[in-house]
């Protein structure tokens, strides 16, 4: 098996397929709970006796781990499945937005795991996948699966790793009409992200911006969030210098999807900050992987910038994975009364500066 199997398993979870996952520990067959229906669950499991496997952050919430064991994101619990356990109520145990709906889910009964390092591998690769990390799982020799990957595999995925240029053109914005347009495509990756080159390329460093996709605020004006000010105010500030780059990066939702953002604005509905809904879906808080602004900076030939960002983890990203940051340059915009909680969680939850 290969890095490229990882891709193949992500894309294979996306459309509802089975997986196969092994380890040095042994292997795990599984189908993605969300992804699955009445027809594809029957072929998967025509017994009905696949085990449920979840994060351990929503177990606990289920009263099936400890505190200890949900700080770690990557620790799974397997559910033993009853007999009263099916479709329907398998996705309102992976979707924490259903508890208001059916508060009174259970009782659950924890079991083996069987195969840990196979099992944490699973959720990491659903997470890769922007689906919910939850699973009904057998024992492999239950049947095949349309895609089968290492535990290593997922552990060394890097969507950054085969990105290259696609295409280039000229385009004229509100910001700036002397601009620059350019693709960028991996092989293993679905998503592909742009950059936009702003004003004549001299010697001095570029205002750089990273600006995470956001449907939502940059196309729908939602004043939920800051996204949609921030991309302007980022190509007035860039078409201000010298010159500068727009880097429009596909992940949505700090990384977890677009499906998963709106489930994570549903729990904000419920009481839920930012922070909260994401962990509480079983996601990181900041699931974005900034090695690939760095590629796209790579294949760029730019090697040191002045950052437009109020979030030092940009800052740290870019530098660990090769990137000079000169300059940490503010964005400063007003809140709106729809905003001003998830301004202060950015502040105050995740050390965003201004």
């Amino acid at each position: 098996m290969t890095a490229r199997d990882a891709a193949k398993a992500i894309d294979a979870l996306r459309r509802g397929w089975a997986v196969t996952v092994r380890a040095d520990d042994g292997a795990l067959r599984l189908m993605a709970i969300e992804g699955a229906d009445a027809v594809t669950l029957a072929d998967f499991d025509p017994a009905g006796k696949a085990d449920i496997l979840i994060s351990a952050a929503r177990a606990q919430t289920l009263k099936l781990a400890n505190q200890i064991a949900a700080a770690d994101p990557d620790m799974p619990v397997r559910i033993e499945r009853a007999p009263w356990i099916d479709g329907d109520v398998a996705m309102a145990i992976a979707d924490p937005v259903r508890d208001l709906d059916s508060p009174l889910k259970g009782p659950f009964m924890a079991t083996a795991l069987g195969a840990p390092l196979a099992a944490k591998a699973a959720l990491r690769l659903a997470r890769l996948a922007g689906i919910l990390p939850a699973y009904f799982v057998t024992e492999e020799a239950q049947g095949g699966a349309e895609a089968e990957v290492g535990a290593q595999d997922v552990a060394d995925y890097d969507d950054a790793a085969h990105l290259a240029i696609a295409t280039r053109a000229r385009l004229p914005v509100a910001a700036a009409e002397s601009a620059e347009i350019i693709a960028f495509r991996s092989p293993d990756e679905p998503r592909e992200h742009v950059a936009l080159v702003v004003g004549k390329r001299n010697d001095t460093p570029p205002v750089i911006r990273l600006h995470s996709e956001c449907l939502t605020g940059d196309v729908l004006g939602s004043l939920k969030c800051d996204c949609g000010p921030q991309l302007h105010q980022a190509l007035h500030q860039i078409a201000d210098a010298q010159w500068g780059v727009l880097l429009y990066l596909r992940q949505e939702g700090r990384g977890i999807g677009l499906v998963n953002k709106l489930r994570a604005y549903a729990l904000q509905d419920q009481g839920f900050d930012t922070v909260d809904a994401n962990v509480r879906l079983g996601f990181a808080i900041d699931a974005r992987d900034f090695s690939v602004a760095a590629r796209m900076l790579d294949l760029l030939g730019i090697g040191s910038v002045r950052l437009l960002t109020n979030n030092p983890n940009k800052v740290a990203g870019l530098e660990a994975a090769g990137i000079e940051v000169l300059e940490r340059l503010p964005i400063i915009l007003p809140a709106n009364p729809h905003n001003e909680r998830y301004l202060a969680t950015k502040r105050d939850r995740t050390g965003h500066q201004l």
